[in-house]
């Protein structure tokens, strides 16, 4: 069975850093592209990075170039999400999505096919 399941989800102040991790079971990562996506109360789902299996070419939203850094782990089929300097504006519930290169469509959600059920990040003072 294909799962994706988050974590390192938590409540942090401004200026701190958390780091996402999104393991895969029944799938090798490294296959397929691998997209973080975010989405607050209210609003609509955005993607925030993106790290693609073709050849491993990474994306940012421009709202967090420069804080954030996706990674993948092969030994661990893991992708990661280093989220440093955060703001409260990027308290969002996040997830992680997998889909085939050249089927993705990044940052909109589609293409993706699995999905995990997300891990909740609040900054807040």
């Amino acid at each position: 069975q294909l799962q994706l399941v988050e974590s390192g989800g938590g409540l942090v102040q401004p200026g701190e850093s958390l780091r996402l991790a999104c393991a895969a079971s029944g799938f090798t990562l490294e296959n397929y592209s691998i997209g973080w996506f975010r989405q607050a109360p209210g609003k609509v789902r955005e993607g925030v990075s993106c790290i693609y299996a073709s050849d491993g070419s990474l994306k940012y939203a421009d709202s967090v170039k420069g804080r954030f850094t996706i990674s993948r782990d092969s030994t661990k089929n893991t992708v990661y999400l280093q989220m440093n300097s955060l703001k409260p504006e990027d308290t969002a519930d996040y997830y992680c999505a997998a889909g085939r290169f050249g089927e993705v469509d990044w940052p909109l959600p589609y293409g993706f096919d699995y999905w995990g059920k997300g891990t909740l990040v609040t900054v807040s003072s």
